[in-house]
């Protein structure tokens, strides 16, 4: 009898090691990291979702690349992959300036008025700082081969991934954004805009991490 291929969706073992890796990979510091901090530090941590939500429709949207094949080729091609680093150099320098120019502003009276109708901007957001990132697209390529077998039916073995993956960035970025939330009620108008220009710092350093990412670390 031919033995059964061992995948992420039918193997407790190697979704565990999956799942560590997701871990990892999630409270690593990065573009989504800072974006969830920003967006709960300035809009409260229920806002933050919208942000939140937006950044996981990104992560699935590498997946989705990954999974007919797209993200090989988009990793693989020196000129696709620069275009799309340095929009996403761009959109991080973009928020940078945003969150500085923000900077001067009482950040608890601006949580406070803020209407809901300001999540539909923070969701498009999110969604561009995870589209414009290679580092998921990097991730799904470099470690997805070592869980996903050829031989079995792939639409099961990249639904538990993409869940796995979803809900642990949701854990994660809900923790970065509730602490961002926390601290701002520690603070005084001063720190407040210290804080913010901090973040704005931490921007403008994710963008220059990126426009320093090589297309040779996704091989």
């Amino acid at each position: 009898m031919m033995a059964t291929a061992r995948t992420v969706a039918t193997d407790w073992h190697l979704w565990l090691g999956f799942f560590g890796a997701s871990i990892a990979i999630a409270f690593s510091p990065g573009a989504g990291a800072i974006q969830s901090m920003a967006s709960g530090l300035t809009h409260g941590l229920l806002r933050a979702y919208w942000s939140i939500l937006g950044q996981e429709l990104g992560l699935l949207f590498q997946l989705a690349l990954v999974a007919v094949g797209l993200g090989a080729i988009v990793a693989k091609s020196i000129l696709t992959f620069t275009v799309i680093k340095f929009v996403g150099v761009g959109y991080l320098l973009y928020l940078a300036l945003r969150q500085w120019r923000a900077s001067g502003r009482d950040l608890s009276e601006k949580v406070s008025a803020t209407p809901p109708r300001a999540g539909f901007p923070l969701l498009a957001r999110g969604f561009l700082v995870n589209t414009t990132n290679p580092k998921a697209l990097i991730f799904y390529l470099a470690v997805l081969p070592q869980f996903v077998s050829p031989t079995a039916p792939l639409p099961p073995q990249y639904l538990v991934i993409g869940l796995t993956f979803i809900v642990v960035d949701v854990v994660v970025m809900s923790v970065y954004a509730g602490l961002a939330t926390r601290l701002l009620r520690l603070l005084g108008d001063r720190q407040q805009m210290l804080l913010n220009r901090f973040f704005s710092g931490l921007f403008a350093t994710a963008a220059v991490v990126l426009a320093l990412m090589r297309r040779g670390a996704t091989a």
